[in-house]
Protein backbone atom coordinates (compact mmCIF):
# COMPACT_ATOMS: atom_id res chain seq x y z
CA UNK A 1 0.00 0.00 0.00
CA UNK A 2 1.32 3.81 -0.71
CA UNK A 3 2.76 5.61 2.19
CA UNK A 4 0.48 8.27 3.17
CA UNK A 5 3.06 10.92 2.63
CA UNK A 6 3.62 9.75 -1.19
CA UNK A 7 -0.29 9.74 -1.81
CA UNK A 8 0.13 13.61 -0.86
CA UNK A 9 3.52 13.95 -2.70
CA UNK A 10 1.57 12.47 -5.93
CA UNK A 11 -1.40 14.79 -5.70
CA UNK A 12 0.80 18.27 -5.16
CA UNK A 13 2.67 16.81 -8.17
CA UNK A 14 -0.13 16.50 -10.30
CA UNK A 15 -1.80 19.65 -9.37
CA UNK A 16 1.51 21.20 -10.09
CA UNK A 17 2.06 20.56 -13.46
CA UNK A 18 -1.16 20.42 -14.57
CA UNK A 19 -1.26 24.11 -13.61
CA UNK A 20 -3.81 23.58 -11.05
CA UNK A 21 -1.63 25.37 -8.79
CA UNK A 22 -0.26 28.13 -10.45
CA UNK A 23 3.36 29.00 -9.90
CA UNK A 24 4.36 31.33 -7.39
CA UNK A 25 1.54 30.15 -5.31
CA UNK A 26 2.60 30.23 -1.63
CA UNK A 27 2.07 26.63 -0.46
CA UNK A 28 0.62 26.01 3.58
CA UNK A 29 2.87 26.18 6.01
CA UNK A 30 4.35 22.78 6.80
CA UNK A 31 2.50 23.03 10.36
CA UNK A 32 -0.67 23.72 8.10
CA UNK A 33 -0.40 20.99 5.73
CA UNK A 34 0.20 18.85 8.66
CA UNK A 35 -3.33 19.53 9.93
CA UNK A 36 -4.73 19.93 6.96
CA UNK A 37 -3.78 16.76 5.68
CA UNK A 38 -4.00 15.05 9.32
CA UNK A 39 -0.42 13.80 9.06
CA UNK A 40 2.61 14.99 11.17
CA UNK A 41 5.13 17.55 10.91
CA UNK A 42 7.75 15.37 10.14
CA UNK A 43 5.01 13.87 7.55
CA UNK A 44 4.59 17.41 6.45
CA UNK A 45 8.16 18.36 6.12
CA UNK A 46 9.36 14.98 4.33
CA UNK A 47 6.19 16.34 1.35
CA UNK A 48 7.81 19.57 0.43
CA UNK A 49 11.42 18.05 0.63
CA UNK A 50 10.20 15.77 -1.91
CA UNK A 51 8.46 18.14 -3.76
CA UNK A 52 11.61 20.37 -3.77
CA UNK A 53 13.72 17.60 -4.98
CA UNK A 54 11.24 17.01 -8.38
CA UNK A 55 12.18 20.36 -8.86
CA UNK A 56 8.60 21.96 -8.17
CA UNK A 57 8.67 23.64 -5.60
CA UNK A 58 10.99 26.17 -3.82
CA UNK A 59 11.59 26.53 0.20
CA UNK A 60 12.41 29.89 1.07
CA UNK A 61 13.42 30.12 4.83
CA UNK A 62 11.45 33.17 6.14
CA UNK A 63 9.60 33.35 3.24
CA UNK A 64 7.94 29.66 2.76
CA UNK A 65 7.40 27.14 0.22
CA UNK A 66 6.51 28.78 -3.25
CA UNK A 67 5.78 26.88 -6.43
CA UNK A 68 8.32 26.95 -9.34
CA UNK A 69 7.69 28.16 -12.62
CA UNK A 70 8.72 24.18 -14.10
CA UNK A 71 8.05 25.70 -17.60
CA UNK A 72 11.17 27.09 -17.29
CA UNK A 73 14.10 24.70 -17.58
CA UNK A 74 15.46 23.91 -14.30
CA UNK A 75 17.90 26.84 -12.83
CA UNK A 76 18.23 28.48 -16.25
CA UNK A 77 21.48 29.35 -15.55
CA UNK A 78 24.68 28.49 -17.80
CA UNK A 79 25.07 24.59 -16.65
CA UNK A 80 21.94 24.20 -19.52
CA UNK A 81 22.40 23.65 -23.25
CA UNK A 82 22.83 26.37 -25.76
CA UNK A 83 19.25 28.21 -26.85
CA UNK A 84 17.79 28.24 -29.55
CA UNK A 85 18.95 30.21 -32.58
CA UNK A 86 15.59 32.74 -32.21
CA UNK A 87 16.22 33.93 -28.49
CA UNK A 88 18.13 36.45 -27.64
CA UNK A 89 21.35 35.22 -24.94
CA UNK A 90 21.63 37.03 -22.13
CA UNK A 91 22.51 33.44 -20.26
CA UNK A 92 25.47 32.48 -21.71
CA UNK A 93 28.98 34.80 -22.11
CA UNK A 94 30.88 34.08 -25.64
CA UNK A 95 32.07 37.64 -26.45
CA UNK A 96 34.43 37.69 -29.77
CA UNK A 97 35.39 40.31 -32.17
CA UNK A 98 35.34 40.99 -35.61
CA UNK A 99 38.16 39.45 -37.73
CA UNK A 100 39.01 36.52 -35.23
CA UNK A 101 38.33 33.91 -37.95
CA UNK A 102 41.07 35.34 -40.22
CA UNK A 103 43.23 36.14 -37.37
CA UNK A 104 43.21 32.00 -36.91
CA UNK A 105 43.20 31.05 -40.40
CA UNK A 106 46.95 32.87 -40.05
CA UNK A 107 47.78 31.39 -37.53
CA UNK A 108 47.30 27.76 -38.51
CA UNK A 109 49.18 28.88 -41.79
CA UNK A 110 51.96 29.77 -39.96
CA UNK A 111 52.30 26.59 -38.05
CA UNK A 112 51.19 24.66 -40.84
CA UNK A 113 54.97 26.36 -42.43
CA UNK A 114 56.86 26.04 -39.58
CA UNK A 115 58.74 22.95 -37.59
CA UNK A 116 57.96 20.04 -37.50
CA UNK A 117 54.05 19.39 -37.88
CA UNK A 118 53.79 15.80 -37.53
CA UNK A 119 54.83 16.13 -34.10
CA UNK A 120 51.02 17.60 -33.73
CA UNK A 121 50.10 14.32 -34.58
CA UNK A 122 52.05 12.64 -31.67
CA UNK A 123 51.15 12.50 -27.95
CA UNK A 124 52.70 15.31 -26.23
CA UNK A 125 53.90 15.13 -22.30
CA UNK A 126 50.86 15.53 -19.76
CA UNK A 127 51.32 18.97 -18.30
CA UNK A 128 52.01 20.26 -22.37
CA UNK A 129 55.30 20.88 -24.48
CA UNK A 130 58.57 22.76 -22.12
CA UNK A 131 58.26 25.75 -25.29
CA UNK A 132 54.65 26.53 -24.70
CA UNK A 133 54.54 26.20 -20.59
CA UNK A 134 57.73 29.14 -20.85
CA UNK A 135 56.07 31.43 -23.53
CA UNK A 136 52.81 30.62 -21.28
CA UNK A 137 54.28 31.83 -17.94
CA UNK A 138 56.23 34.62 -19.77
CA UNK A 139 52.92 36.01 -20.08
CA UNK A 140 51.61 35.38 -16.79
CA UNK A 141 54.83 37.49 -15.55
CA UNK A 142 53.69 40.65 -17.62
CA UNK A 143 50.52 40.39 -15.27
CA UNK A 144 52.08 40.54 -12.24
CA UNK A 145 52.11 36.60 -11.49
CA UNK A 146 56.06 35.24 -11.29
CA UNK A 147 55.96 32.25 -12.08
CA UNK A 148 57.92 29.49 -14.91
CA UNK A 149 57.10 27.17 -16.53
CA UNK A 150 57.71 23.91 -14.38
CA UNK A 151 54.37 24.95 -12.51
CA UNK A 152 52.54 25.34 -15.15
CA UNK A 153 50.31 22.97 -16.37
CA UNK A 154 48.32 23.23 -19.84
CA UNK A 155 44.92 22.08 -19.58
CA UNK A 156 41.42 21.81 -21.98
CA UNK A 157 40.16 25.05 -21.14
CA UNK A 158 40.07 26.18 -17.46
CA UNK A 159 36.74 24.16 -16.56
CA UNK A 160 39.13 21.48 -17.00
CA UNK A 161 41.84 22.81 -15.08
CA UNK A 162 39.24 22.98 -12.13
CA UNK A 163 37.58 19.15 -13.05
CA UNK A 164 41.77 18.00 -12.87
CA UNK A 165 42.29 20.36 -9.44
CA UNK A 166 38.84 18.58 -7.92
CA UNK A 167 39.89 15.10 -9.18
CA UNK A 168 43.74 15.75 -8.11
CA UNK A 169 43.53 16.94 -4.81
CA UNK A 170 40.54 16.70 -3.42
CA UNK A 171 38.38 13.26 -1.98
CA UNK A 172 34.23 12.53 -1.78
CA UNK A 173 33.14 14.48 1.91
CA UNK A 174 35.99 16.83 1.79
CA UNK A 175 34.27 20.17 2.63
CA UNK A 176 34.78 23.29 0.70
CA UNK A 177 33.73 26.97 1.66
CA UNK A 178 32.40 29.30 -1.37
CA UNK A 179 31.30 32.32 -1.67
CA UNK A 180 26.90 32.53 -1.26
CA UNK A 181 26.97 33.18 -4.89
CA UNK A 182 29.79 31.17 -7.00
CA UNK A 183 30.46 30.27 -10.04
CA UNK A 184 27.95 27.40 -11.39
CA UNK A 185 30.32 25.29 -12.93
CA UNK A 186 31.98 24.73 -9.93
CA UNK A 187 28.64 23.57 -7.88
CA UNK A 188 28.55 21.33 -11.05
CA UNK A 189 31.90 19.50 -10.35
CA UNK A 190 31.23 19.46 -6.46
CA UNK A 191 27.85 17.69 -7.06
CA UNK A 192 29.40 15.46 -9.42
CA UNK A 193 33.03 14.36 -6.85
CA UNK A 194 30.43 14.12 -4.16
CA UNK A 195 31.68 17.35 -2.30
CA UNK A 196 30.54 19.30 0.35
CA UNK A 197 29.81 23.14 -0.54
CA UNK A 198 29.50 25.42 2.51
CA UNK A 199 28.40 29.37 2.20
CA UNK A 200 30.33 31.69 3.05
CA UNK A 201 28.19 35.11 2.73
CA UNK A 202 28.48 37.92 1.22
CA UNK A 203 29.41 41.41 2.07
CA UNK A 204 28.90 44.41 -0.50
CA UNK A 205 33.00 44.32 -1.76
CA UNK A 206 33.75 40.30 -1.67
CA UNK A 207 33.25 37.63 1.03
CA UNK A 208 32.59 37.60 4.36
CA UNK A 209 36.31 36.76 6.00
CA UNK A 210 35.38 36.79 9.62
CA UNK A 211 32.33 34.04 8.66
CA UNK A 212 34.90 32.29 7.04
CA UNK A 213 37.00 32.01 9.69
CA UNK A 214 34.90 31.26 11.61
CA UNK A 215 33.25 28.40 9.63
CA UNK A 216 37.09 27.20 9.46
CA UNK A 217 36.38 27.25 13.39
CA UNK A 218 33.64 24.92 13.36
CA UNK A 219 34.11 22.60 10.69
CA UNK A 220 37.39 20.81 8.98
CA UNK A 221 37.05 23.04 5.93
CA UNK A 222 39.52 21.47 3.29
CA UNK A 223 39.57 24.24 0.83
CA UNK A 224 38.05 27.35 0.02
CA UNK A 225 37.09 28.27 -3.94
CA UNK A 226 37.13 31.43 -4.88
CA UNK A 227 37.63 34.34 -7.22
CA UNK A 228 39.41 37.34 -6.64
CA UNK A 229 39.67 39.51 -9.82
CA UNK A 230 36.46 40.18 -11.49
CA UNK A 231 33.67 37.29 -9.16
CA UNK A 232 31.20 35.67 -11.48
CA UNK A 233 28.32 37.16 -11.07
CA UNK A 234 28.92 39.64 -8.63
CA UNK A 235 32.17 41.51 -10.59
CA UNK A 236 34.26 42.60 -7.46
CA UNK A 237 37.80 42.75 -6.96
CA UNK A 238 38.92 41.95 -3.62
CA UNK A 239 41.53 44.11 -2.27
CA UNK A 240 45.29 43.89 -1.30
CA UNK A 241 44.00 43.72 2.27
CA UNK A 242 41.26 41.27 1.63
CA UNK A 243 43.72 38.87 -0.20
CA UNK A 244 45.92 39.32 2.25
CA UNK A 245 43.97 37.97 5.41
CA UNK A 246 42.28 35.35 3.42
CA UNK A 247 45.48 34.11 2.89
CA UNK A 248 46.58 34.34 5.69
CA UNK A 249 43.01 32.00 6.72
CA UNK A 250 43.90 29.26 4.56
CA UNK A 251 47.27 29.16 6.06
CA UNK A 252 46.24 29.18 9.78
CA UNK A 253 43.68 26.27 9.09
CA UNK A 254 45.77 24.44 6.44
CA UNK A 255 43.45 25.31 3.43
CA UNK A 256 44.02 24.75 0.10
CA UNK A 257 43.61 27.91 -2.27
CA UNK A 258 41.45 27.16 -5.76
CA UNK A 259 41.86 30.43 -7.23
CA UNK A 260 39.69 30.92 -10.44
CA UNK A 261 40.76 34.00 -13.07
CA UNK A 262 39.00 32.92 -15.92
CA UNK A 263 37.59 36.97 -15.93
CA UNK A 264 40.44 38.66 -14.59
CA UNK A 265 41.78 39.67 -17.91
CA UNK A 266 38.91 42.38 -17.89
CA UNK A 267 40.94 44.29 -14.78
CA UNK A 268 43.57 46.79 -15.58
CA UNK A 269 45.81 47.18 -12.73
CA UNK A 270 44.00 44.49 -10.23
CA UNK A 271 45.91 43.76 -6.86
CA UNK A 272 48.44 40.42 -7.72
CA UNK A 273 46.97 36.81 -7.53
CA UNK A 274 46.19 35.03 -4.38
CA UNK A 275 48.80 32.91 -5.65
CA UNK A 276 51.84 35.72 -4.85
CA UNK A 277 50.35 35.57 -1.10
CA UNK A 278 50.08 31.77 -0.56
CA UNK A 279 52.26 30.38 -3.06
CA UNK A 280 52.11 27.02 -1.44
CA UNK A 281 48.90 26.44 -1.28
CA UNK A 282 47.29 28.30 -3.66
CA UNK A 283 46.18 26.58 -7.51
CA UNK A 284 45.52 29.35 -10.14
CA UNK A 285 43.35 28.54 -12.99
CA UNK A 286 42.95 30.57 -15.99
CA UNK A 287 42.03 29.81 -19.82
CA UNK A 288 41.81 31.58 -23.33
CA UNK A 289 38.35 30.96 -23.82
CA UNK A 290 37.05 34.46 -22.53
CA UNK A 291 39.64 36.63 -23.69
CA UNK A 292 40.50 34.69 -26.66
CA UNK A 293 37.91 32.48 -28.14
CA UNK A 294 35.30 29.98 -26.65
CA UNK A 295 36.34 27.05 -28.99
CA UNK A 296 39.96 27.09 -28.48
CA UNK A 297 39.91 25.03 -25.41
CA UNK A 298 43.19 26.07 -23.96
CA UNK A 299 43.58 26.66 -19.81
CA UNK A 300 46.36 26.83 -17.67
CA UNK A 301 46.58 25.17 -14.10
CA UNK A 302 49.86 27.11 -12.03
CA UNK A 303 50.65 24.82 -8.75
CA UNK A 304 53.36 24.20 -6.15
CA UNK A 305 55.62 21.76 -6.69
CA UNK A 306 54.27 19.94 -4.20
CA UNK A 307 50.71 19.49 -5.86
CA UNK A 308 51.92 18.68 -9.77
CA UNK A 309 52.37 15.14 -10.07
CA UNK A 310 48.36 14.54 -8.61
CA UNK A 311 47.47 17.24 -11.07
CA UNK A 312 49.00 15.72 -13.93
CA UNK A 313 47.87 11.97 -13.07
CA UNK A 314 44.60 13.90 -13.76
CA UNK A 315 45.20 14.79 -16.60
CA UNK A 316 46.74 11.82 -17.77
CA UNK A 317 43.36 9.97 -16.52
CA UNK A 318 41.12 12.77 -18.30
CA UNK A 319 42.55 13.88 -21.99
CA UNK A 320 45.96 12.68 -21.59
CA UNK A 321 47.34 16.12 -22.85
CA UNK A 322 45.39 19.18 -23.90
CA UNK A 323 45.81 19.17 -28.34
CA UNK A 324 49.53 20.71 -28.48
CA UNK A 325 47.91 22.29 -32.19
CA UNK A 326 45.59 24.56 -30.24
CA UNK A 327 47.74 25.25 -27.65
CA UNK A 328 50.53 26.54 -30.65
CA UNK A 329 48.08 28.45 -31.64
CA UNK A 330 47.73 30.11 -28.55
CA UNK A 331 51.09 30.72 -28.03
CA UNK A 332 51.80 31.97 -31.40
CA UNK A 333 49.17 34.72 -30.57
CA UNK A 334 50.70 35.48 -27.44
CA UNK A 335 54.69 35.88 -29.10
CA UNK A 336 53.13 38.43 -31.88
CA UNK A 337 50.71 40.50 -29.37
CA UNK A 338 47.58 39.30 -30.94
CA UNK A 339 46.28 38.37 -27.01
CA UNK A 340 47.07 41.58 -25.73
CA UNK A 341 45.24 43.09 -29.10
CA UNK A 342 42.03 40.96 -27.57
CA UNK A 343 42.44 41.91 -24.32
CA UNK A 344 42.18 45.37 -24.85
CA UNK A 345 39.46 45.25 -27.45
CA UNK A 346 37.48 42.90 -25.22
CA UNK A 347 37.67 45.13 -22.48
CA UNK A 348 36.99 48.09 -24.48
CA UNK A 349 33.39 46.44 -25.47
CA UNK A 350 32.73 45.45 -22.39
CA UNK A 351 32.83 48.87 -21.40
CA UNK A 352 30.68 50.15 -23.68
CA UNK A 353 28.26 47.52 -23.04
CA UNK A 354 28.41 48.36 -19.17
CA UNK A 355 27.79 51.85 -20.36
CA UNK A 356 24.18 51.17 -22.10
CA UNK A 357 23.32 49.09 -18.97
CA UNK A 358 23.74 51.65 -16.93
CA UNK A 359 21.76 54.25 -19.14
CA UNK A 360 18.92 51.72 -19.40
CA UNK A 361 19.10 50.16 -16.05
CA UNK A 362 18.96 53.66 -14.49
CA UNK A 363 17.10 53.55 -10.99
CA UNK A 364 17.41 49.73 -11.04
CA UNK A 365 19.58 48.06 -7.76
CA UNK A 366 22.15 45.67 -10.24
CA UNK A 367 25.17 44.76 -9.07
CA UNK A 368 28.26 44.64 -11.37
CA UNK A 369 32.03 46.10 -12.18
CA UNK A 370 32.21 48.94 -14.95
CA UNK A 371 34.30 46.09 -17.11
CA UNK A 372 32.63 43.11 -17.01
CA UNK A 373 30.36 41.36 -19.09
CA UNK A 374 27.66 40.42 -16.88
CA UNK A 375 25.06 42.10 -14.20
CA UNK A 376 23.69 40.64 -11.15
CA UNK A 377 19.45 41.90 -10.73
CA UNK A 378 18.35 41.61 -7.52
CA UNK A 379 14.07 41.33 -7.43
CA UNK A 380 12.27 42.62 -4.52
CA UNK A 381 11.24 40.49 -1.99
CA UNK A 382 7.44 39.86 -3.54
CA UNK A 383 9.19 39.32 -6.90
CA UNK A 384 9.56 35.58 -8.46
CA UNK A 385 13.04 35.13 -10.30
CA UNK A 386 11.77 32.19 -12.29
CA UNK A 387 8.47 33.73 -13.36
CA UNK A 388 10.00 36.55 -14.70
CA UNK A 389 12.81 34.45 -16.82
CA UNK A 390 9.88 32.50 -18.28
CA UNK A 391 8.23 35.92 -19.25
CA UNK A 392 11.41 36.87 -20.81
CA UNK A 393 11.27 33.46 -22.17
CA UNK A 394 8.16 34.02 -24.39
CA UNK A 395 9.71 36.82 -25.62
CA UNK A 396 12.39 35.07 -27.40
CA UNK A 397 15.31 36.35 -24.02
CA UNK A 398 16.55 34.21 -22.51
CA UNK A 399 18.58 35.03 -18.78
CA UNK A 400 19.45 33.16 -15.83
CA UNK A 401 18.05 32.98 -12.26
CA UNK A 402 19.75 32.46 -9.45
CA UNK A 403 19.37 28.91 -8.77
CA UNK A 404 22.60 28.18 -10.75
CA UNK A 405 24.95 30.67 -8.69
CA UNK A 406 23.04 29.77 -5.47
CA UNK A 407 25.34 27.54 -2.55
CA UNK A 408 23.09 28.72 0.44
CA UNK A 409 19.90 27.28 1.45
CA UNK A 410 17.86 30.50 0.47
CA UNK A 411 17.95 31.07 -2.97
CA UNK A 412 17.73 35.04 -3.32
CA UNK A 413 15.57 36.16 -5.97
CA UNK A 414 17.22 37.61 -8.89
CA UNK A 415 18.18 36.97 -12.35
CA UNK A 416 21.73 37.15 -13.85
CA UNK A 417 22.55 39.08 -17.32
CA UNK A 418 25.20 37.99 -19.66
CA UNK A 419 26.35 41.39 -22.30
CA UNK A 420 28.67 39.60 -24.37
CA UNK A 421 26.52 37.64 -26.84
CA UNK A 422 24.66 40.11 -29.03
CA UNK A 423 25.55 42.75 -30.89
CA UNK A 424 26.39 46.19 -29.88
CA UNK A 425 23.22 47.38 -31.89
CA UNK A 426 21.04 44.82 -30.35
CA UNK A 427 22.03 45.04 -27.15
CA UNK A 428 20.10 48.35 -26.00
CA UNK A 429 16.95 47.19 -27.56
CA UNK A 430 17.04 43.77 -25.46
CA UNK A 431 17.77 45.29 -21.90
CA UNK A 432 14.84 47.85 -22.09
CA UNK A 433 12.65 44.91 -22.91
CA UNK A 434 14.24 43.49 -19.62
CA UNK A 435 13.46 46.46 -17.54
CA UNK A 436 10.24 46.51 -18.69
CA UNK A 437 9.83 43.01 -18.09
CA UNK A 438 11.25 43.41 -14.40
CA UNK A 439 9.12 46.50 -13.72
CA UNK A 440 6.01 44.37 -14.78
CA UNK A 441 6.76 41.83 -12.40
CA UNK A 442 7.63 44.26 -9.74
CA UNK A 443 4.28 46.47 -9.94
CA UNK A 444 2.21 44.92 -12.83
CA UNK A 445 -0.02 45.96 -15.62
Amino acid sequence: MKARYKSIVDRLAHLIRTGAISPGTQLPTHRMLSTQEQVSLATATRVYRELEAMGLVSGETGRGTFVREISLPYGHGVDQQAVATDVIDLNFNYPSLPGQGEHLRDALRQIALAGDIESHLRYQPHAGRLNDRTIIAGHLCTRGFQTTADSVIIVNGAQHGLAVTVMGLLHPGDVVAVDALTYSGFKVLAALYHLELVAIPSLADGPDLVALEQLCQKRRVRAVYVMPTLHNPLGWVLSHRQRQTLANIATAYNLLIIEDAAYAYLCRSPPPPLACYAPERTVYITGFSKNVATGLRVGVVVCPAAYRAALERAVRATTWNTPSLIARVICTWIEDGTVNRFETLKRRDARKRQAILRETFAGLPYVSHPNSYFAWLPLPDESRADRLANALMENNISVSTAEPFCTSQTVPQAIRIALGSVTLEQLCAVLVKVRDAVEFEQYGA
